[in-house]
């Protein structure tokens, strides 16, 4: 656990030009408070302690105001900055080393069952106010813009921007429409 925790301060800090020390990240950032909280209620959601991880994780939304379903599996290093209004769902999963800003929705789109909310690959920024609603992958090193809504698969190296959400570049070459 300490592990985790120096690596996801380190994160914070490489990623974050106001992060001036390891205390004040520790202190006073709600996004990593949300990510070390949901750590273990997501090993009580995977050993069958329901109520108990639903407690935890409520818990911690009340105080930082970031949703994260415990059944959520979340990778090594995800920055959740200014955090506020992050809502994350049960069959989500965020690869390694992703940034997403405040009021970003990973969600499902009505009354499925099973995989329902979206797969993150590794190194995927997602801006602030995007919805990412259904069970399909953003591919690694993959951008989203703010306020996008992304109801189908994002390949890797690729830009998502609008409502609802085009790919605009892939490979850091512009789409011609």
């Amino acid at each position: 656990m300490l592990k985790r925790l120096r690596h996801n301060i380190k994160v914070i800090k490489k990623q974050d030009p106001a992060a001036k020390s390891n205390i004040q990240i520790l202190l006073f950032y709600p996004g990593l408070h949300a990510v070390m909280l949901h750590r273990p209620a997501h090993w009580l959601y995977k050993h069958h302690h329901y109520f108990l991880a639903l407690l935890l994780s409520h818990i911690s939304r009340f105080f930082t105001q970031i949703e994260i379903h415990p059944g959520a599996q979340i990778g090594w290093g995800l920055f959740i900055d200014h955090g506020c209004g992050v809502v994350i769902g049960e069959t989500a999963v965020i690869g390694n080393n992703c940034l997403i800003y405040q009021g970003v929705t990973l969600g499902g789109t009505g009354k499925e069952t099973g995989k329902r909310h979206p797969t993150l690959g590794d190194h995927v920024v997602v801006g602030c106010g995007a919805k990412i609603l259904g069970p399909f992958k953003v591919g690694s090193c993959s951008r989203i813009a703010s306020g996008a809504v992304v109801l189908q698969e994002v390949p890797e190296h690729s830009t998502a921007v609008g409502v609802p959400a085009k790919i605009v570049k892939i490979n850091g070459e512009k789409l011609s429409y």
